[in-house]
C-alpha cells in the first residue's frame, strides 16, 4: 500500500486477481507520483471485474464509489489521474459519464451511491 489509509481520505484500489501483482505494481508505480496527496493506493485480491481486467476502484468516506475495468495499458494512466483529481474535488463523488475523462467512458463497471447510515426506510 502507498499512503496510509488512516492518513488519507481517498483510496485507489488496484485488483491483483487476474493480471497479478506485477501488473498492479506497475500501475501503482506509474500512478503514485501523479495522484493527489489525499490518495492512498491499495492492491486488493479481487474487485470482481474479471471479464475486464485490470479493475480499479475509487472510494472515500461520504462519496460515491467507482469501479472501472479494462485498464490494460499505461496510456490510460493520465485518465485515471484526471478522474482522481475530479473525485477529490467533488463533495459527494458523483459524476456523470460525460464529466469523466473520455478514456474512461466505456470502462465504467459500477458507480455505487454514498452509504448513508442515517437514511430511514
Amino acid at each position: 500500500m502507498i499512503g496510509n489509509d488512516q492518513q488519507t481520505k481517498h483510496r485507489l484500489l488496484i485488483c491483483t486477481k487476474c493480471q497479478g501483482h506485477e501488473v498492479a505494481a506497475r500501475f501503482r508505480e506509474a500512478l503514485q507520483p501523479k495522484l493527489p496527496k489525499s490518495f492512498s493506493i491499495r492492491a486488493v485480491e479481487c474487485l470482481a471485474g474479471c471479464d475486464f481486467p485490470t479493475a480499479i476502484g475509487y472510494q472515500a468516506e461520504g462519496k460515491a464509489s467507482y469501479l472501472f475495468g479494462g485498464i490494460d495499458s499505461d496510456e490510460i494512466i493520465d485518465a485515471i489521474v484526471e478522474f482522481a483529481h475530479q473525485y477529490e474535488e467533488s463533495d459527494n463523488g458523483w459524476t456523470s459519464s460525460a464529466e469523466r475523462p473520455l478514456a474512461l467512458y466505456d470502462k465504467t463497471l459500477a458507480r455505487l451511491p454514498t452509504f448513508n447510515a442515517e437514511v430511514k426506510r
